[in-house]
């Protein structure tokens, strides 16, 4: 069985990103968008990972952000993958010399194979819901058939109003590599539900089963 990876965005809390592990989630992502209600600062992001066991990823999230403000995050928390959800170049995507994510922004239609050419040197894609220009996190959901069937060899990661009510149609339709959820398991922004992400869990779970 191949198993659909998982990744809980937005996480502000020590307590939120262990129960998240203890559910068996494969990666955290960690906003540095100062205008995200789940922004998070250096110092508060670097004692949360301090806590972290092996062999969980972590993602730092950044928008058209400057190359000085990226490097100073960088030489202050041990990011393991870079995300970029702005209209950042692939050449200051690759500055760092880190795997990344490039987000797809499906909102108005974008055609997605346009990424896949321009961003050769991306790790991997992740299609959200947003709009250019906008942040990901609005619990709003796209068309999921607007997803070219032979989108990428590159793994796809599927984010946008992802909750634990629709994320096995959404696997079962997309067949993604991973899906990313941020509000879908939240008690209010910036904080995650436990109950809620454990629902989210099982859903995927209930999914890759049917495969």
């Amino acid at each position: 069985m191949k198993r659909t990876r998982i990744k809980i965005c937005g996480i502000t809390r020590t307590s939120d990103a262990l129960d998240a592990i203890s559910l068996g989630v494969d990666a955290l992502g960690f906003v540095f968008v100062k205008k995200s209600a789940r922004c998070v600062t250096s110092d508060q992001c670097e004692r949360i990972i301090s806590q972290l066991p092996p062999f969980v990823q972590t993602v730092g999230l950044f928008m058209d952000a400057t190359e000085e403000f990226v490097s100073t995050i960088l030489q202050e928390v041990p990011l393991d993958l870079l995300q970029f959800h702005g209209a950042e170049s692939p050449g200051y995507c690759e500055i760092w010399q880190k795997n990344y994510l490039k987000a797809i922004p499906m909102g108005n239609g974008n055609n997605p194979t346009e990424f896949v050419k321009k961003y050769t040197s991306a790790s991997g894609f992740l299609m959200d819901s947003h709009m250019p220009g906008q942040l990901g996190g609005s619990g709003d959901v796209f068309d999921w058939s607007s997803i070219p069937v032979s989108f990428t060899e590159k793994p796809l990661i599927l984010a946008g109003g992802l909750t634990a009510e629709n994320v096995s149609e959404a696997i079962k339709q997309v067949k993604p590599y991973a899906v990313d959820v941020s509000s879908g398991v939240e008690s209010k922004k910036g904080i995650k539900s436990i109950d809620k992400m454990r629902a989210f869990v099982e859903g995927v779970k209930i999914a890759d089963e049917k495969k």
